[in-house]
């Protein structure tokens, strides 16, 4: 007979939150001039969806903050970068429109389970900086711990193991040596099984909170801010740490859906997208 210890470490759920432990977390510190940072995530910008298109243009256009954190999944799929290189194609504008903020302010990336395949061609031709996933911003004096937050939905093994091949650079070589219109396709079927996959109401796991709480521990912050669930709350972990989720964004949809998060002097607070138009929050005195 197996003893328990034999059956945990048989337990796939057990042996990912192992390996999320020993993930190495990138560390870095905001400028001391920063006064106020915002995130957004799940955006799943895609040509068919033009008003969000146009709201998340709106919102750069009109933001206050000193850096914008785009925390994944700003696109619904993102088919490599030689896609900019595309006539008039949708890739092209959404790196022009990130290139007129990077202007005014500081861009950041981190990619997520729809757009992993965002190269540093983009990220130069759109003036954006790419984070590693998980990344610990010190700012305001405290640690803040970004994610887009898929690799901590540990009971979602049918995603965990398309993220395990996904994210190889062997299988990212094979997919992007297809011709562009070859993954064109491949993304628009992905997109249909999806939405298959939601419409069957298959729920996907939340994030699980042994290994928030490793992730935190590690980092020595007490807020994890991620994405990717599409469940927007504040969720306390234990006494001393907490995970912030981030709303997805669909305006294309009655009722509209947006929501900025920002920190600044003031504190950390959700603002939803029309509010924050109507009257861009001004920054906060240090």
């Amino acid at each position: 007979m197996d003893s328990p210890t034999d059956t945990r470490a048989a337990d796939p759920d057990e042996a990912l939150r192992a390996q999320l432990a020993t993930t190495a977390v990138h560390a870095f510190a905001a400028p001391p001039a920063w006064r106020s940072i915002e995130f957004i995530s799940d955006l799943h910008l895609q040509p068919q969806l033009p008003l969000t298109w146009h709201s998340w243009q709106r919102y750069l256009q009109a933001s206050t903050a000193d850096a914008i954190f785009m925390l994944g999944d700003l696109f619904e799929a993102w088919v490599g970068d030689d896609a900019l290189d595309e006539a008039d194609s949708f890739e092209a504008a959404c790196a022009q429109t990130l290139r007129e903020a990077s202007g005014q302010r500081a861009l950041f990336f981190m990619h997520g389970n729809r757009d992993f395949l965002i190269g540093a061609q983009f990220a130069q031709r759109s003036g954006m900086q790419l984070l590693p996933d998980p990344s610990c911003l010190a700012f305001l004096g405290q640690h803040w711990l970004l994610s887009h937050g898929d690799a901590l939905c540990v009971e979602d093994s049918e995603y965990q193991r398309f993220r395990a091949v996904a994210r190889s650079p062997a299988w990212q070589q094979q997919i992007l040596a297809q011709p562009l219109a070859q993954r064109r396709q491949l993304a628009g079927a992905m997109r249909s099984q999806s939405e298959a996959r939601r419409m069957r109401e298959v729920i996907t796991a939340d994030v699980d909170t042994k290994a928030a709480l490793a992730w935190l521990q590690q980092a020595q912050a007490h807020t994890l801010i991620h994405g990717h669930t599409h469940r927007p709350a504040s969720h306390p972990l234990d006494a001393d740490h907490q995970r912030v989720v981030l709303t997805d964004w669909d305006t294309d949809l009655e009722p509209a859906r947006a929501e900025v998060l920002r920190i600044d002097a003031a504190g950390l607070q959700r603002i939803a997208l029309d509010d924050y138009l109507a009257r861009p929050p001004q920054p906060g005195a240090r």
